[in-house]
């Protein structure tokens, strides 16, 4: 019999990641049960500011392109259905449900109650320093279906 050798690298594989999201909900937790929401969304904002430096980067040398070109990638690659609207001026985004959220309550993770704050506070330090600001306008808890607004600042 002759013996066959399959060879693959990690990058053949479909990149997914849907337990970190369960990971972080419980640290998330964690930190708003024993520090308050506050060091939540600090630690958030230091962890935004360090993790997604290129982007921001790329959002005052680029624009909001760059950010719908994200966010087109991230939902992709997380089979999640949104809605992008892009002008020179506003970046909006409808998320039909939160694929993380989703995979969460499927799998019966607990979902944090600052968990939103992933979008709103993580996609407000990216355009920290920038001619743009971020608002998260709506926001279920159930499903994670949300509204994100990225805006020129006056």
């Amino acid at each position: 019999m002759t013996k066959k050798t399959i060879s693959r690298k990690a990058g053949d594989n479909k990149y997914l990641h849907k337990d970190f999201h369960g990971a972080l909900s419980v640290g998330i937790d964690y930190v708003h049960r024993n520090y308050g929401e506050d060091a939540v969304r600090e630690y958030l904002r230091q962890f935004a500011a360090a993790f997604y430096a290129p982007l921001t980067d790329a959002l005052r040398q680029r624009g909001l392109v760059a950010l719908k070109e994200h966010f087109d990638k991230v939902y992709a690659d997380e089979d999640g259905r949104t809605r992008m609207m892009l002008s020179d001026d506003e970046l909006r985004i409808e998320v039909e449900a939160c694929p993380a959220v989703m995979h969460m309550r499927e799998n019966g993770y607990t979902v944090a109650k600052l968990f939103h704050e992933t979008t709103r506070t993580v996609n407000e330090a990216i355009c920290a320093a920038t001619p743009y600001a971020a608002e998260l306008l709506d926001y279920d808890e159930a499903t994670g279906r949300n509204v994100q607004r990225f805006y020129r600042r006056t």
